[in-house]
Formats: structure tokens, sequence, C-alpha cells
């Protein structure tokens, strides 16, 4: 009987870690086919709108190789790293066309989208050559990536901003414009197709972190919380994705010693041992687009086949406070505006939050409102001025304090779940943490075959 249950367990082996199957990856040939794909689908669908929403009628950006301006590294091909000696990319909608006209000052076509429109042996400066570009389409509005406030949008150079103004006459100076909307609304809007391939990625994402936080990796008394960073480290690069930033796990336990850290520092213990509550910030890149994820695992004690009910509720009062945010979601309320509502109704609630969204999408503090700050709790002049437009997407950051009776003192429940919001609701593009994970996983069919 010993024997046959050592072969069943042999045999139910592979299916215990079946959790943890990373979805397809695409090969390095076929994202590039999909990111070229995905650049043509938005140009085409969504460009035209948002020019027209920023009174934009020509877009100009410039940027020179190793020094790109942000927008430029999302409408170059695939295959190109960087930008090409100068590169002029120019936009051109006519008021009564829904049609883009998009153009390369250079010597070649820059991918499938911008036709070449340079030609050096009759034009041998390119600047002039743009110039010909803008005197014959006669633009209203010349829009250049010049902003104050949002880093994202200020993509042209000191030096190529002069040579623009430079070869310009007065009449076509007097028509340029900041492009500061129209550059974060390129950043910030989806398209239906990013958004379903958008669901792919965050299931890679919480695929990787649930292997993270398993009995794969961790041993209690052995691990250390660095040896648990490094294996995401190394995941990722073996799964030929990469990260926008090196991941963090920490941990919060019951010892009285340890005190509730600050987001300036980390504990200064790493080994973890049973009763530990696990928390991690992680994050892939994948076919041009980022995710940004904090989830909760708990280290089973010996006897123990779920967590602590007092840790279970205090996720809970973690979901809530992620509701109370995502409830204050509407099309034009600024960033502030949602803060300070869902900051006002946590307080009437009771729940302690600290709430710190960020839009998530071609970077990951990307383009979009700032819904509150880890050190600021008020308004976020500027950023957090701007207003929510539909077809985003956010990374929902936050944390919550909660008292452990238990533990005699408060624990922070730090959760981070990327979602989308289509201007009437917020969806997590692929769910969001309502169970902690447990290390080491529990196989109820097994617990009495002993």
């Amino acid at each position: 009987m010993k024997y046959l249950i050592i072969l069943f367990l042999l045999l139910i082996t592979p299916s215990i870690y079946a959790q943890f199957d990373i979805p397809a990856i695409l090969s390095m040939r076929d994202r590039a086919k999909i990111q070229d794909d995905l650049l043509v689908d938005k140009v085409n669908s969504v460009l035209p709108k948002l020019m027209d929403r920023a009174g934009i009628d020509m877009w100009v950006i410039t940027a020179r190789e190793y020094n790109e301006d942000p927008v430029i590294e999302t409408m170059l091909p695939a295959t190109w790293l960087a930008a090409r000696r100068r590169t002029i990319l120019v936009f051109y909608k006519k008021n009564d066309s829904e049609e883009i006209e998009a153009l390369a000052v250079a010597r070649y076509d820059v991918g499938s989208v911008f036709k070449k429109a340079w030609d050096k042996e009759e034009e041998p400066d390119q600047w002039k050559a743009l110039l010909k570009i803008i005197e014959e389409r006669a633009p209203q509005k010349i829009g250049i990536n010049k902003s104050e406030h949002f880093a994202l949008a200020d993509g042209i150079t000191a030096s190529e901003y002069e040579s623009l103004m430079e070869i310009l006459p007065q009449q076509y100076r007097n028509r340029i414009v900041p492009a500061e909307k129209l550059a974060i609304a390129w950043l910030e809007t989806r398209t239906p197709r990013e958004i379903a391939i958008y669901e792919q990625i965050g299931r890679i994402a919480h695929t990787i972190i649930a292997e993270g936080f398993s009995e794969k990796v961790i041993q209690p008394g052995v691990t250390t919380t660095e040896d648990v960073v490094w294996w995401f480290r190394e995941k990722i690069r073996e799964l030929k994705l990469q990260t926008w930033f090196h991941p963090t796990v920490d941990l919060q336990r019951e010892d009285q010693r340890s005190e509730l850290y600050a987001f300036s520092g980390r504990p200064g213990f790493n080994v973890i041992q049973p009763g530990d509550l696990l928390h991690c910030d992680f994050g892939i890149t994948y076919l041009g687009l980022n995710t940004d994820t904090q989830e909760l695992a708990y280290v089973l004690k010996p006897g123990e086949k779920e967590a602590p009910v007092y840790l279970q509720a205090a996720l809970k009062v973690g979901n809530r406070a992620q509701d109370i945010l995502t409830e204050q979601f509407q099309t034009g309320k600024t960033g502030n505006q949602i803060l300070a509502d869902a900051l006002a109704q946590a307080e009437r609630e009771a729940n302690r939050a600290t709430i710190y969204t960020h839009p998530i999408g071609y970077h990951g503090h990307a383009a979009g409102p700032t819904i509150g700050m880890w050190d600021n709790q008020g308004d976020t002049p500027f950023k957090g001025d701007y207003p929510l437009y539909p077809n985003t997407a956010y990374s929902i950051e936050l944390n919550t304090k909660v008292y452990i009776e238990e533990w005699q003192k408060d624990v922070r429940i730090m959760l981070e779940e990327d979602a989308f919001f289509d201007g009437e609701k917020v969806r997590y593009i692929d769910g969001r943490q309502e169970q902690l994970l447990l290390i080491p996983r529990q196989i109820n069919h097994l617990e009495n075959l002993w």
C-alpha cells in the first residue's frame, strides 16, 4: 500500500505545479510583428480623434539617436532599438478628413507607418525639408513635445527646439504650441486590441508571482527575501522577458521587535520564517506594455492549513480600500478629485488607506493623472489636476493599515493590481488578489492519504 501511495504522489506531482504554467510567450520575431501591427492600428483608429481633441492638426516629433523622445520610442518599428541619426516624424490631419498623413523626414521609411518624405540629393538640409512639408500643408497649430510638468510629454531637446524655431518663418513660429495634451493622450489611451493582449501579460506576471511565492522557491528558515528577489529577476530572463524596475520582497511578522517599516526602508531581518506575511512589488515588460503588481503571501506554521482568520480579514480590508478608490473613477474627474473623494469615503468607513495610484502602459509610471503619492495624500499640482479619460489603464496601488489584535500591532496590507477604465467602470485586467497565497500550497485531496 505504501508503494502505491508513493506511486500516486509521483503521478500527481505535475498537476500540483500546473498552476505555475506560464501562458504562451511569443518568439522575438512574432513579438515584433504584433507590436508593429498594434502601432498601425492605433495610428489609424485612435490618433485622429486625439488630434481633434487636442486641437492640433500637425504634430512634429524630433529626436536624435540615443536621446529619444519618450513618445517617439513608442512609434519606432519594433526592430529599431533607437532612433537613427536625427529622426523627424510628422503627423498631419486635415480638418475635413479622418485620415492621418504620417511622414518621416528621413532617408527611408520608418516602419510601415511613416513614409519617407526627404530626398537628400534634392534638399541636403533636413530642417529645410521639414519646412517644405509644413509650408505645403499650412497647418493652423503645430504641436511639439514641450511640457513643464509632464516629463513624458517634454521630449524635444533644447538644441532640437532651437533648430526648429530657427528654420521657421515668423508666421509658423506663431503656430507652434505645446503638444502636452496630445502626447499624454497618445501614451495613455489603450486600444481594444492592446487591452486584449494586456490580459495575457497580466496573467504572465501573476503566474510568476505565484511561483515565486511558493515552496518551489521558498524554504522557511533558509530562503531570504533577497533570494526571492533574485529568483524573480532570473525567472524573467529565463522567459526572455524584461522588467522595468528591480523587484522587492519584504515581510511583516508577529515578533514585537519588528516595527511597521517606513517606505524609505525595509525591516532589518530577511530570513523567511513560518508565520510571516510576505509582500512583493513586481513588474514585467512585454509587447511594449508594462505591469506593476503587489501581492501578499502567508507562510504556514506547522499544523496550519490556511492563513489565520485575522490576516484573511485584513486582506478584505485592503480589497475594500481598492473598491473605495475605483468607485470614484469618473470621466472628467481629476486625479486630485478622485483621491480626495476616496480618502473621504475611507475615513467614513474607518479604513486607514493611503493611496498612490498611477497610470500604466507604455511606461511603468505612465502618462496620465496622478492619484495620490505615498508621501503626499493631498493635491499633487499639475499631474493631479489632469482629468480621467476613457480607455486608459492604471495600477491601483495603495495600502491600508490594519490593527492585528493577535500581534498587538498594525500591519500594512499593500496591494497593487493593473486595471482598465472604459469610461464607465473599472475592470481589473487579470483580476485581483482576494486570497492570500499560501506557502506551501495546500493540496486538500491528499490530506487524509497517510
